[in-house]
């Protein structure tokens, strides 16, 4: 038969679409939103001390950093469509022990978080595989778009759901888990592309963190994308216990969480915002904004609606952060070291998981929860100053040649 009378269906599909990475971030945002609000009371219930909970995520920080830099090599052996559904088996694995409670629940937030950057870093390796880098934006925009729903309800569902039988927000993101496994196969994304990988041996991870210090805007692009990790890990974690602590009790943070994350629809305005100032001007200005919001609702800690409202209103800066602080690393990666690179990017997560507990840790000693928010906020303030080395015109658009 003539190709050009070959049926449509056994022709070769197309790359994977914006849409289909925006469908596995919503259902993966459903996993983590149901238990983002839930987890850090479960393990402050079973340690019973701020200071313990935050030693405890230290120690699955490390273990998360390590395990995330290990992927690129783990998928040069291992191909990385088996790679990403082990992530969703050990959210699977995680929900499980939860249910169990009592002990098991550190090691569920040792597994949740496994998960977490596995499929974070295959996922990002996919981006950078078969999105072009003017889209990037776009992308990233349209995946909190989709995930904008799961971290809007999940947090109050989550906390609702407690409240009428403990394991059931567990049992609910088990079921979100499986789903993910199956859309993932469903999406056919196999292994992504092998640019020049057959060309040279499996890079050492220690090798690839040396170019990743070598290139200044990426270690720059990184420090961001730390930071911004590290505000919402105080907002996620130390918030709800502030909470608690102040008798606010423990649903109210969670609806708090909620609301702010209603501000992921606006994600659409807030790149049109981004694009028209440029990214230097935006990130600038979210961490600014941001830092000194968290700083304030420090100083008026003794008022806890206050402070929370102060809190909430920072928040807003931060999802305009997690439009924004990202695209400096990702618009630096060079093509030949997209895999090795969506790792170093992961790492994020991971040492703002040690740095906070850690920092936290710390100021517990001689402070109380509120002070975790003041130092975050100066963290923010440095990052605004920083910022200005960013080039003028990152992100803003460019008229083509000859038109």
């Amino acid at each position: 038969m003539a190709p050009r009378y070959m049926p449509i269906f056994l022709k070769h599909a197309g790359g994977p679409s914006v849409a289909g990475f925006a469908i596995l971030s919503g259902i993966e945002a459903a996993i983590r939103g149901l238990l983002i609000s839930v987890m850090p009371i479960a393990v402050y219930e079973m340690l019973g001390d701020a200071a313990q909970e935050s030693r405890l995520y230290f120690l699955v920080g490390c273990c998360s950093l390590a395990t995330g830099l290990m992927v690129p090599w783990l998928t040069q052996h291992v191909p990385r469509r088996w790679v990403y559904t082990a992530g969703t088996v050990l959210y699977m694995l995680g929900t499980a022990l939860a249910v169990v409670g009592g002990t098991a629940t550190g090691f569920a937030l040792l597994a949740l978080t496994l998960a977490t950057v596995t499929c974070f870093v295959c996922l990002n390796a996919y981006v950078l595989d078969y999105v072009p880098r003017v889209e990037l934006g776009r992308c990233q925009s349209l995946q909190m778009l989709y995930a904008a729903t799961s971290w809007c309800l999940g947090p109050i569902l989550g906390v609702w759901l407690r409240g009428l039988w403990a394991p059931a927000p567990f049992v609910l993101a088990g079921g979100f888990a499986v789903a993910l496994a199956g859309s993932f196969w469903a999406l056919r994304l196999g292994n992504g592309k092998a640019i020049a990988r057959a060309r040279r041996p499996a890079p050492n991870p220690l090798a690839y963190l040396g170019r990743f210090l070598r290139q200044p805007r990426l270690v720059l692009g990184w420090g961001f994308a730390v930071i911004r990790s590290c505000g919402w890990w105080v907002y996620v974690v130390y918030l709800p216990i502030f909470c608690v602590q102040n008798g606010l009790g423990d649903r109210v943070g969670g609806a708090v969480l909620s609301l702010s994350n209603a501000m992921l629809y606006t994600t659409p305005v807030m790149l049109r915002f981004v694009q028209k100032v440029s990214v230097r001007a935006a990130v600038r200005t979210a961490f600014l904004c941001g830092g000194g919001l968290f700083v304030v609702a420090a100083t008026v800690s003794g008022l806890p609606w206050a402070t929370l409202g102060l809190m909430a209103a920072g928040s807003v800066f931060l999802v305009l952060l997690d439009v924004s602080a990202g695209l400096p690393f990702l618009m630096a990666v060079k093509p030949s070291e997209r895999t090795e690179m969506a790792a170093i990017y992961s790492s994020f997560r991971d040492v703002s998981g040690i740095a906070t507990p850690g920092m936290a840790w710390l100021v517990l000693l001689v402070a109380p929860v509120s002070a975790i928010f003041a130092a975050s906020g100066a963290a923010m303030l440095a990052a605004s100053a920083l910022a200005g080395k960013l080039h003028p015109r990152l992100g803003v658009a460019r008229p083509s040649r000859g038109h």
